[in-house]
């Protein structure tokens, strides 16, 4: 619990003016309560209590309020002289203004009345919630329930808003968002204990809950999946069957909507951290396709084949390559992590305390999504972070991208690096609401890469998928940019990563779906790995036999979250002091 602050006393003499440090932290203070308010499911998960029975506002008028928040904090931070503040909170100030100035110009355009991707929506934010949140006791499922039961006006306010986004032409095109129906209507089941909803109670029961308070929890939680969020979830269905899919846009490009290039320009901006334009990323990931391709050639010949294309549709039609059940591409994925958990103190000096789990995607989003993803975990709520494996298509599912998929969403990857920000000493809204697509997605790539030095990539298999999703994400640049600036179409970015890729089909096609209803996302992948691998091999000459990869690592990741300007000062301040240390 946050302490009430007291009032001031009178005082005699003239009243101190306070130091630029003292002012900068009454803000930050100030920011991070916002922020707590603001997310109140987020809040929970934290530990802060304050908001339990709420869920977020996400109308419009909302949006404003918190924009004019935004503007008024902006205004504040601006006041404060930079000059004068520590070096740390100079980057903090850095930080929190680009995250304020980013939230303003967000909410400007019409694109914030797309509340949904192929990725995630509020309907499956909502489904998810329970994985969140801790539920331990009592209170837990009181407010879980109170919770639940307001899923009618969040919905009626997002399609209100969708409506809305239709009428002015800010619609998802329809070449992506086929069969993603089934991630609304898959949420609704007959028997309400089959319900992910209902999976909290399924749990044991918690200690200060009778036998009868639970029955009677239970049966509460039935009625709202069957009386309350069936409903709503067959709302959003008939709307969006029988009047969102009617009026998709035709073309693929956010740059055909109102104010759609000026969006995606900063969209690039956000995602990436840099000033980099549409055609300058677009040639990058045409340079680095040409380099990953060469590599490519060389795996290829070491494997026994005569080209790169032929071990390729070895490895995408020889069923030995697949599992045949979920549970054994599960087993697959297990044993690897706890491979690589073995390795990772030769690479690291600092590991983070909170452990991950596994876990299977949702079968109602499985077939459209993305091949596997990681939701963080909450150490003040006991909550693990968890690596999530797509089960479905398994024939599409190969075993040599196990290792390279892993080390990104897992360790090295995702979990390790933010795990470790939840518990750096940096203020709390940079330890838990600071996040920068470039510097997380970058060192999930780069963390690819590491496996390499553990030895992962032990067969021209495993080697082949490290390199297919290195090549993945160089042609996210090549793709995002082509269908957002340069006028291609679906059919031509499922044809440049068929050809360059050993990506399945089904994974070529949900990733560009993701591309196209996410504009810009993908593009700070490999612009942030580029940048970390450009850092290291600069500290590797700058100190010699002096260099320690270990300890490099924990340089990159001893401030959390940054943008990638931030992130060079940081590696270049650290190169000085080991340089300095003799």
């Amino acid at each position: 619990m946050r302490k009430m602050l007291l009032p001031l006393l009178l005082a005699t003499t003239s009243p101190a003016v306070a130091a630029p440090a003292d002012d900068f932290k009454t803000l930050t203070d100030a920011y991070w309560a916002w922020v707590l308010k603001q997310n109140p499911v987020y809040a929970t998960a934290l530990g802060v209590r304050d908001y339990d029975a709420q869920i977020q506002d996400v109308s419009l008028a909302a949006a404003d309020r918190r924009a004019a928040d935004a503007a008024a904090f902006l205004k504040r931070l601006d006041a404060i002289p930079t000059a004068q503040l520590s070096a740390a909170d100079q980057t903090n100030k850095a930080i929190l203004r680009r995250t304020l100035s980013e939230a303003i110009e967000a909410n400007s355009f019409g694109q914030r009345m797309m509340l949904f991707t192929t990725y995630d929506g509020w309907h499956q934010s909502f489904a998810g919630m329970a994985d969140n949140l801790p539920m331990r006791t009592k209170a837990d499922y009181e407010s879980y329930l109170a919770r639940i039961a307001q899923y009618p006006k969040l919905n009626d306010e997002a399609l209100k808003i969708t409506q809305a986004a239709v009428d002015k032409g800010y619609v998802l095109p329809c070449v992506a968002i086929e069969g993603s129906e089934k991630g609304i209507i898959g949420v609704v089941v007959d028997d309400p204990t089959k319900s992910r909803f209902y999976a909290p109670f399924l749990k044991a029961r918690p200690l200060d809950v009778s036998d009868a308070e639970w029955s009677a929890m239970q049966a509460k939680a039935k009625a709202i999946i069957t009386d309350v969020l069936n409903p709503a979830y067959r709302k959003h269905y008939a709307f969006y069957t029988d009047t969102y899919l009617k009026k998709c846009a035709k073309s693929a490009s956010v740059s055909a909507q109102p104010q759609g290039a000026r969006y995606y320009a900063f969209r690039i901006r956000q995602e990436t951290t840099t000033e980099l334009t549409a055609d300058q990323i677009h040639q990058i990931g045409l340079d680095e396709v040409k380099r990953i391709r060469s590599e490519m050639e060389a795996v290829a010949k070491k494997a026994g084949f005569a080209s790169r294309e032929a071990f390729i549709q070895e490895l995408r039609t020889n069923p030995k390559y697949y599992a045949k059940t979920p549970e054994e591409l599960m087993e697959k994925v297990a044993r690897i992590n706890k491979t690589i958990d073995g390795k990772m103190p030769t690479l690291f000096g600092k590991l983070p305390r909170l452990p991950y789990g596994i876990r299977e995607i949702p079968a109602e989003i499985a077939e459209g999504t993305t091949t596997a993803y990681y939701n963080q975990g909450s150490p003040q709520s006991g909550i693990a972070g968890t690596y999530y494996v797509n089960t479905s298509k398994l024939d599409q599912r190969p075993l040599w991208e196990v290792p390279a998929l892993s080390v990104h969403e897992a360790v090295p990857g995702h979990h390790h690096q933010i795990a470790l920000q939840q518990e750096l000493d940096i203020p709390e809204w940079r330890r838990h609401a600071t996040f920068f697509t470039a510097y997380t997605e970058g060192w999930g790539l780069y963390s690819e890469r590491l496996g390499i030095e553990m030895g992962l990539y032990d067969t021209p298999e495993k080697d082949m998928g490290r390199l297919s999703y290195e090549m993945w994400r160089a042609c996210r640049l090549v793709v995002d940019t082509g269908i957002h600036a340069k006028g291609w179409t679906k059919e031509q970015a499922v044809a440049f990563m068929t050809d360059n890729s050993a990506l399945s089909a089904a994974n070529i096609d949900a990733e560009v779906n993701r591309y196209i209803t996410w504009p810009g996302q993908a593009l700070g992948y490999k612009i942030g790995e580029l940048k970390i691998r450009e850092l290291r091999t600069k500290a590797e000459k700058a100190l010699g036999p002096k260099f320690d990869l270990r300890h490099f690592h924990d340089a990159v990741l001893v401030q959390g979250a940054v943008p990638l300007d931030v992130l060079e000062a940081q590696i270049d301040a650290w190169i000085a002091k080991e340089t300095a240390a003799g």
